[in-house]
């Protein structure tokens, strides 16, 4: 059977998933990262423990491995070139040994791995243009623009986490003021809630109770971060994804829950107001067509 298997390596848990041709998932695994006490040696372990319990489960070995991260790739393809500030050792790590693959095991930044996959199977199937948001404990993106990932000279191509919304705020791991990452990244929920809440699900848990710290940090700041990086763009469709994106829609009243992996979409040529309202479930009416997509409806308190 041909069969390919994805590894996430993420600054909290290393995740991997195995699909067929089709796109079809066979089976998934979920492991903590532990960033900071971990080796690379203990990634790569548990890297090569999953992809033999996938082989168990299919019954075979994977046709093709892939593996992504946070950071820039390089420019051959095989590792993550620049990583400041977290993942030590990750930087230069050569995949394609570290797993005794014979084929090329190529790595990508998580952002555009994540946009390639919504554009093969996902919400955005069947679009040409579109800007994808990754919410975890980073913030990530990419941009697809008339077909294509767009990449950059240096890999550097649709990092939104680090565009500058606050020339006087904090900076982020790159150095950049007042990036959207650190408005509104779950690393940094514990310094900008005072050290009242260690991450994105307790904010958010207070904020439904109506507290109103979390109100001021969640609400007004975090989700405004965010949806600016989207209007920044011309695209058609504008996707979020993540753990972060799960409690956004729970905090707007969704009742629909999250499926997980799935981005929400923003369709950009419909009214003005399907991109600023309260989180939808799909519509079968929407004004482009785009019916086999996920509307999404956001209206911050600015």
């Amino acid at each position: 059977m041909i069969w390919a298997a994805g590894i996430d390596v993420g600054g909290t848990q290393l995740k991997a998933v195995a699909v067929d041709a089709s796109g079809r998932v066979l089976a998934r695994a979920v492991q903590p990262t532990e960033d900071g006490v971990a080796t690379p040696a203990d990634w790569i372990a548990r890297a090569r423990a999953t992809l033999a319990e996938f082989a168990t489960s299919v019954g075979s070995a994977a046709t093709t491995v892939g593996v992504c991260a946070p950071g820039l790739a390089a420019a051959d393809g095989r590792s993550i070139a620049h990583l400041p500030g977290k993942l030590g050792g990750l930087v230069g790590l050569d995949w394609t040994v570290a797993l005794d693959r014979t084929d090329p095991v190529p790595v990508l930044n998580d952002g555009h791995a994540a946009l390639l996959g919504e554009a093969w199977t996902g919400a955005a199937r069947g679009l040409r243009h579109l800007v994808m948001l990754t919410l975890g404990t980073g913030i990530g993106g990419a941009v697809m623009s008339d077909g294509r990932l767009l990449r950059g000279a240096i890999g550097r191509a649709g990092h939104l986490g680090h565009l500058c919304l606050d020339p006087e705020g904090e900076p982020s791991i790159t150095g950049m003021p007042g990036a959207i990452e650190v408005l509104a990244g779950d690393y940094t929920v514990p310094s900008r809630s005072r050290g009242r809440f260690a991450d994105t699900a307790a904010l958010v848990a207070a904020f439904q109770a109506g507290d109103t710290l979390a109100t001021e940090v969640w609400a007004v700041r975090s989700v405004r971060a965010s949806i600016s990086s989207i209007r920044k763009s011309s695209c058609w469709a504008a996707a979020l994804r993540g753990r972060a994106t799960r409690c956004l829609r729970r905090s707007r009243g969704n009742s629909t829950g999250s499926s997980g992996g799935r981005a929400d979409i923003a369709c950009r040529s419909c009214p003005p107001n399907w991109a600023s309202g309260p989180v939808a479930s799909a519509r079968p009416d929407w004004p482009c067509g785009r019916k086999q997509v996920e509307a999404m409806r956001i209206k911050g308190r600015s």
